[in-house]
């Protein structure tokens, strides 16, 4: 992608948010700007905004990822797709999701992320959710959860909040991930 500065460059980036091309989305890698920002609510669900999702569940599937979220493909949007590996169906999408822990008991389990390469940890996650959003028709649509599923609703909807896994991990697993960490961020 082209570098610009200036006014320009704001309204260039505003509006390639905003109607972006679904053919040149691909999965931001770790130091970017992108990954740190707070999401913003989808407005309206359209045609524009089905075409990238379609393109998230492609690279959700090239990637073998079982979640994928919009900073993690450069749009600051308030939407992840998700799909449980135990289960055949079609990837699941949450648009302006909303999390609600229903069981506070915690459990530590690894984690991997698309955005971050070779870098897994040990994240402490509530066992039991209750999520709610739109789909990508733009229904209302909740779902509850107790299951592995729930740790990928939380650890997506951190993206959308900008936080990361490495910001939840132990410092054993940030000395056994420095390696790979030190490799991203020298680009």
């Amino acid at each position: 992608m082209e570098r610009r500065s200036g006014l320009g460059s704001l309204v260039s980036r505003t509006m390639q948010a905003m109607d972006p091309d679904p053919s040149a989305l691909d999965i931001v890698i770790h130091p970017a700007q992108i990954l740190r920002q707070a999401a913003k609510p989808v407005e309206a669900v359209d045609d524009a905004v089905r075409a990238v999702i379609e393109r998230m569940i492609d690279l959700m599937e090239e990637y073998e990822g079982i979640g994928l979220a919009a900073p993690q493909v450069g749009l600051p949007w308030r939407l992840f797709i998700t799909r449980d590996p135990d289960e055949a169906k079609r990837a699941v999408v949450w648009i302006n999701p909303e999390l609600e822990v229903l069981e506070p008991d915690a459990e530590a389990a690894e984690e991997g992320c698309l955005s971050l390469p070779g870098v897994v940890v040990h994240v402490n996650r509530p066992l039991s959710i209750r999520i709610k959003g739109l789909d990508e028709n733009g229904q209302p649509a909740q779902a509850i959860s107790s299951e592995h599923i729930a740790r990928v609703w939380q650890h997506e909807n951190d993206h959308l909040d900008g936080v990361l896994i490495i910001d939840r991990m132990s410092s054993m697993d940030r000395i056994r991930n420095r390696r790979a960490l030190r490799d991203m961020e020298r680009g």
